[in-house]
């Protein structure tokens, strides 16, 4: 069962947005990149007040996502993609990514936090960052 609603279309969004952002990580990571997106569209604070639909979650401006403005992200969904964007969109979570909110790509270490977020984990080439409970309630 879904934990945000999502049309067939959205799902294959999202499938792109992962693939784009996370393909060399495999699977963990590209699921976990759905996780930081469900994430965004279930909570309403922060930086992602009133985003509601995976649509507005993945073409967020500013504060979206980098892959949005990149080829790559224009590419078909593949058959295997949707099927891991449609298990994070039907709630299955993963940590370092599970409240995540944020992650990024640096060039070395994770660093402890970012625009004040902490770091709640490294996986592959990615840093996640996580909000406070008291900040994000929905998240956890």
């Amino acid at each position: 069962m879904a934990v945000v609603k999502a049309t067939s279309e959205e799902i294959k969004m999202l499938a792109r947005l992962m693939r784009a952002e996370a393909e060399e990580d495999g699977e963990p990571g590209m699921l976990m990149v759905g996780n930081v997106g469900v994430n965004r569209v279930i909570e309403d604070c922060l930086d992602f007040e009133d985003i509601r639909t995976l649509q507005q979650m993945i073409f967020q401006s500013p504060g979206g996502f980098e892959a949005v403005q990149k080829p790559y992200f224009y590419q078909a969904a593949r058959g295997q993609d949707i099927r891991l964007a449609q298990r994070a969109v039907n709630g299955e979570r993963r940590d370092p990514a599970r409240h995540a909110l944020w992650f990024f790509r640096p060039v070395g270490e994770c660093p402890a936090t970012w625009f004040n977020q902490a770091n709640s984990g490294r996986y592959k080439a990615h840093c996640f960052y996580i909000p406070t409970p008291a900040d994000c309630p929905r998240v956890y």
